[in-house]
């Protein structure tokens, strides 16, 4: 579910972004700016991000201040002594790191494909959302299918972000635990090395599998 939440509206919005900033019709000026803004939030850390958002969310943070002068609250949210709330933070932590890598990607994908083809789509009379569904689409179609299996193994490896977030307990009652961090505790805590290279190999198969699966849904329309 963390996956889920962070890498499914990270696609989404990336590649309505990619659009609008590659759009032959609106011809967006100063791509080189708004790609770097974009950018940005990839080059933090992951561990300085999410000392961020605890320090933003804690019971003592701006976040609860905020709401308590607003009115809007006539106490203090334990926010990561929720499980929506702590799941919320770190899938947009995940989806404000990585739609910007995304977006620039397909954006080089999107510019790659002729111009002259959405310019005969034009003079033929298909509508904005013909040409993206007829020529945008599968033609972005390698570039999506990449994006979508690396925000698949990222999602299955994700680790610093909770393990921060949560001080490595998941919390609350383990609900925010990935597989890695599953993985980290028989590695750090109880030192069972068995039990860890036998999750390693679990989590190798599990995203192999999966990324076939996606791979061969993605890409069986676009072959016929």
């Amino acid at each position: 579910m963390l996956w889920v939440g962070g890498a499914i509206p990270q696609i989404i919005i990336a590649l309505l972004l990619a659009i609008f900033f590659t759009s032959y019709r609106l011809r967006i000026k100063g791509q080189a700016f708004f790609k770097a803004v974009i950018y940005l939030p990839n080059l933090i850390m992951a561990s300085a991000f999410s000392m961020l958002f605890y320090t933003l969310f804690s019971n003592a943070g701006p976040v609860n201040q905020l709401l308590i002068q607003m009115g809007w609250s006539d106490h203090v949210i334990d926010f990561f002594a929720v499980k929506f709330t702590v799941r919320g933070l770190i899938c947009l932590m995940n989806f404000l790191m990585w739609f910007g890598n995304t977006t620039i990607l397909l954006m080089a994908g999107i510019m790659g494909i002729d111009q002259s083809l959405f310019e005969a789509s034009t003079i033929d009379g298909a509508s904005s959302l013909q040409t993206f569904f007829r020529v945008t689409l599968p033609l972005l179609t390698p570039i999506l299918v990449y994006t979508i299996i690396t925000a698949l193994i990222g999602g299955l490896q994700m680790f610093d972000v909770p393990q921060v977030l949560t001080n490595g307990l998941g919390t609350p009652n383990r609900s925010s635990t990935t597989l890695i961090m599953y993985l980290n505790n028989y590695l750090d805590t109880s030192k069972n090395y068995g039990m860890a290279g036998t999750i390693s190999v679990v989590v190798f198969i599990l995203t192999g599998l999966l990324s076939v699966l996606v791979f061969k849904s993605l890409t069986r329309q676009r072959e016929q």
